[in-house]
């Protein structure tokens, strides 16, 4: 339990930039404003496929450890 305690500060500190660095690398195909809330709305029909799907699934898996070892850090 020790060890669980002194790793997982680090367990969460890649997380979040895996996870920051996953959502960046999603925003490449719109424009500046598309990154921050604004843009058009034609991009939100499109169908994810190849490696931005990939990219999309592995952003969402990434998320739920986060949040799951915020909730282990909480806990213990």
């Amino acid at each position: 339990m020790e060890n669980l305690v002194n790793i997982l500060p680090y367990v969460q500190m890649l997380l979040s930039v895996l996870l920051v660095g996953s959502i960046l690398l999603q925003q490449t195909g719109n424009s500046l404003g598309g990154a921050f809330g604004g843009g058009d709305d034609f991009s939100a029909g499109h169908t994810r496929r190849g490696l931005e799907k990939t990219l999309f699934n592995a952003t969402i898996i990434i998320a739920i450890l986060f949040v799951a070892s915020t909730f282990l850090a909480l806990v213990i």
